[in-house]
């Protein structure tokens, strides 16, 4: 990128050791590693498979998911499938655990990218695997597993009779302005800048009434931010760097809401993840920004002919891409940071890194 220097600091894992004493910084670390010799699904005796749906009842008309849960064991020939709602003091990683615990054969997370995103942090490198009953604004996950996204009776077929696909999983650990360092996994993408300004400035009433409408608004009030991201990064393990840049999102998918593609190479059980920086200077780098994204990603590349008309891709200085299984960040000053679309406070440092393969999804049966 720019300007390269020493790193004399690391961020921190949350065993106090630097972030560079990780031995395999790809795969699970011991206090993420779980044993695959899980419980015995409940009702195993008779052969019956059960299932738990960890459900957010904000998010979905509960009675009407009951229904239809009922008639999907029935149509598979499965138990009764346990309930555990979410709270706003544990969305969902409890409930995972007690899942766990409990046996079942497969979780069904019905909410949106919060609830999925918490579910999926407990059963990563566990045996389980994660359905996903689509729910709320965003649906990250799905969009980019392709999985459908307005039919509850194909989704639920697809949670009790459909077949696995292995995702990578990230993991950051993130130090707070305390000093203080918490992990959390992410599937689709953790940003900071305008991608986490964005989130800060959005009226939550506003968005629960016009849905991704509601960030029009939001991105028009972070531009007008000068606001500018100093920070110095490694990636591999390589030689450190420093870097000043608008935004800096790291994508394990590529894809958003409103169909954007914004991370083209990205795919979810490659074993890394990849990253886009931006950094525009006025008003012709957002064009150069806006061309790349919604032409070049977002139309030329989807079709054989447009590749052809788009020949070799060439990188613009407003825009630059990077790929890797683990990036270490220290910025110069506290920032704003998002995961899967959740705020996740202000963080000095940030170390993550992929697990590859880490977690089962179901998908369609083929």
């Amino acid at each position: 990128m720019t300007d390269q220097t020493a790193v004399t600091e690391t961020a921190p894992t949350t065993d106090g050791n630097s972030a560079t004493d990780r031995s395999d910084a790809a795969g699970p670390t011991a206090d993420t590693e779980r044993s695959d010799s899980a419980p015995r699904p409940e009702g195993e005796g008779n052969s019956t498979k059960i299932a738990a749906v960890i459900v957010n009842p904000i998010k979905v008309e509960l009675e009407a998911l009951r229904a239809s849960v009922s008639a999907a064991e029935e149509r598979h020939g499965w138990g009764a499938s346990i309930w555990l709602e979410t709270t706003e003091e544990d969305p969902g990683s409890g409930q995972a655990r007690e899942a766990l615990e409990r046996g079942v054969a497969v979780v069904i997370a019905a909410g949106g990218d919060g609830t999925v995103r918490t579910v999926a942090e407990e059963l990563r490198g566990s045996s389980t695997p994660l359905a996903l009953l689509p729910s709320g604004t965003g649906n990250l996950l799905a969009r980019n597993l392709d999985l459908t996204l307005d039919d509850v009776e194909h989704a639920l077929d697809t949670a009790f009779g459909g077949g696995e696909r292995k995702i990578d999983v990230a993991v950051a650990d993130i130090r707070g302005e305390d000093g203080k360092v918490h992990r959390h996994a992410y599937l689709v993408m953790a940003g900071l800048g305008i991608d986490a300004q964005m989130l800060v400035a959005t009226d939550d009433e506003l968005k629960a009434k016009a849905g991704w409408l509601a960030y029009v608004k939001a991105i028009s009030t972070v531009l007008r931010d000068k606001n500018e991201l100093r920070m110095r990064y490694q990636l591999d393990g390589g030689r450190a760097h420093s870097l000043r840049a608008h935004t800096i999102m790291i994508g394990n998918c590529g894809s958003l809401p409103a169909n954007i593609l914004l991370l083209p190479e990205a795919a979810v059980d490659d074993g890394e993840f990849d990253i886009v920086v931006l950094r525009p200077e006025g008003f012709v780098g957002w064009m150069q920004i806006v061309v790349k994204i919604f032409w070049e990603n977002g139309v030329l590349r989807r079709t054989s002919a447009g590749r052809k008309l788009m020949g070799a891709a060439k990188e613009v200085r407003a825009l630059n891409y990077l790929k890797g299984r683990e990036l270490v960040l220290r910025l110069n000053r506290a920032q704003d940071v998002e995961l899967d679309g959740d705020l996740f406070g202000r963080a000095t440092a940030i170390k993550t890194w992929i697990e590859p393969l880490s977690l089962a999804v179901r998908v369609p049966a083929e």
